[in-house]
């Protein structure tokens, strides 16, 4: 992979599956897909990516809240890899907003999510850490991991009314 590796679109079939864990951190191929991912990402204007949007079916993502031209009010905060992550809700509330996805372009959808919750992950050399996030990185995050479970953002809509063309979603947060 380089970082002329194209975004998975949707309909590939990777996007569908569900990830296998990582079992092998000193794997040269998997610290050079964490590489790639973050290059892609930033590339892309991304403010997260999971490993399955490069077309590998492995449980790795990245948060990494900005502000972007993609989501110009994101909170900024350091860029997370977190591999075999898993999370709990700290707040069963759920609360709808704007999302987007590098595999899906061209749209916008609200989608419903928690607002807080704790994850769990291991970093590159494989040590477990607990991480609170909430708002905007909750979002970011639970859109990540959704592509570890074969879904994307777009399943999670819960009215075909809450999607929008991006040309339109750039309309309303500009007014």
């Amino acid at each position: 992979m380089t970082s002329k590796t194209p975004i998975v679109q949707l309909g590939a079939e990777v996007l569908r599956w569900r990830a296998q864990p990582v079992d092998d951190f000193a794997c040269s191929e998997f610290h050079k897909l964490i590489e790639t991912m973050h290059e892609i990402m930033l590339e892309a204007s991304g403010v997260g990516i999971a490993a399955p949007q490069l077309g590998a079916s492995w449980q790795i993502l990245i948060i990494a809240s900005r502000p972007t031209s993609r989501y110009p009010h994101a909170p900024e905060m350091p860029p997370i890899v977190m591999v075999n992550p898993s999370f709990e809700m700290v707040d069963s509330t759920l609360y709808k907003d704007w999302e987007g996805c590098l595999s899906v372009p061209g749209i916008r959808a609200l989608v419903p999510r928690y607002r807080a919750i704790e994850v769990q992950y291991q970093d590159q050399q494989g040590e477990t850490h607990r991480l609170a996030l909430q708002d905007f990185p909750a979002r970011v995050f639970q859109h990540e991991f959704d592509h570890l479970l074969g879904l994307v953002y777009l399943d999670r809509v819960e009215n075909n009314q809450d999607i929008i063309a991006e040309t339109e979603f750039f309309k309303r947060i500009a007014a």
